[in-house]
């Protein structure tokens, strides 16, 4: 690029952000991004250049499927070297899912990946899209001292950037739709932008001249099991046995706990010595696992359940499907699930 200007992609997959209203029907249709300067003259006095592309189909996030991940990630390796940063809208129900499986999919990522979306279309007069959109194509293109503000895969919205992987989706009304209840905020946005820099993931120096490498594959296989009061040994048991189960995303109670009953540690570990990964993550929203701080979790830990930490159940799930789809033997795969990978979770 010759120009001083940062060079921004925008990548539409989908969602209420890219929905206006027709003026003809009154109703709500996609919305044409290319034509984005039109809609937003004020994006004319940031200083990037804006190219937009749309995935096709669009696919509302509720049919989101890992082989769209896949296929976004190549996208933007495709692009990477022509570009500074990249925006990614995104339906909010799954947002948190994607951005999480983006994360881990990229390696030697050394460039600003920002997702963001609205809770209202865009096309609405009261939006929290343009808001979104606007901060976060300048946080794509931010730099400081010469480098990208934050280079890592984000998720931008209601005035907060969060790393992507430490973010879930906690509401479904209000405009501030998601939160990081256990790690800061990247950047927080007021009057100015203030990043948060020592929160921000660095590429190693070898990463920023290289070029972006994607994970060819995601597994499949994965669950969720979330633990309740009531559940029951033959339910567990029929969970735990489902054909072509690789992993288990466990949400227990608190701390890490669970029963204590003798059934229970039982059809855990007859999983396990199936081969069946099981991965222990609180049901709560702040707070993390410590499998050492309490009998059951002790128990756990001895029948050889992995304890998550702080991990969010998305970034769970996505972790699995990715260090599962590199098809490694056993003892490296289970090291890579022990150790934080993109910052994942604070050991």
């Amino acid at each position: 690029m010759t120009s001083s200007k940062s060079s921004i992609l925008i990548i539409y997959t989908g969602g209420t952000i890219g929905m206006k209203t027709d003026a003809e029907t009154g109703a709500l249709v996609p919305f044409d991004f290319s034509a984005i300067y039109d809609e937003f003259p004020s994006l004319k006095r940031l200083n990037v250049d804006i190219d937009v592309q749309t995935m096709s189909p669009v696919i509302d996030s509720s049919n989101v499927a890992p082989a769209n991940w896949l296929a976004l990630a190549r996208l933007i390796r495709d692009n990477y070297a022509r570009y500074d940063g990249f925006v990614v809208l995104h339906g909010t129900d799954t947002m948190s899912y994607t951005a999480s499986a983006l994360s881990f999919l990229f390696e030697n990522l050394a460039k600003p990946v920002v997702f963001t979306g609205s809770q209202i279309p865009i096309g609405v007069l009261r939006t929290d899209g343009r808001e979104n959109l606007i901060t976060a194509i300048e946080i794509a293109g931010a730099r400081i001292d010469g480098r990208p503000a934050v280079p890592e895969v984000s998720l931008y919205f209601q005035n907060r950037l969060f790393r992507a992987n430490r973010t879930t989706k906690r509401s479904a009304e209000a405009l501030n739709a998601f939160r990081s209840y256990n790690y800061p905020p990247l950047a927080e946005v007021g009057v100015n932008i203030a990043y948060n820099l020592p929160a921000i993931l660095r590429p190693s120096e070898t990463a920023s001249g290289t070029q972006l490498r994607t994970a060819e594959r995601l597994a499949d296989g994965i669950a969720i099991v979330k633990l309740f009061p009531g559940l029951n040994e033959s339910v567990l048991r029929s969970m735990l046995s489902a054909p072509g189960l690789r992993a288990v995303v466990l949400e227990t109670f608190g701390a890490g706990n669970a029963p204590t009953s003798e059934w229970f540690i039982r059809v855990l570990q007859e999983a396990i010595a199936r081969g069946v990964i099981v991965l222990n993550i609180t049901q709560c929203g702040g707070g993390k696992v410590s499998m050492e701080l309490y009998e059951t979790g002790l128990r756990l830990q001895r029948a050889g359940v992995l304890c998550g930490h702080d991990m969010t159940t998305e970034a769970a799930v996505a972790k699995l499907m990715y260090v599962l789809g590199q098809e490694l033997p056993a003892d490296r795969t289970l090291a890579l699930l022990r150790k934080p990978l993109r910052g994942e979770f604070t050991a």
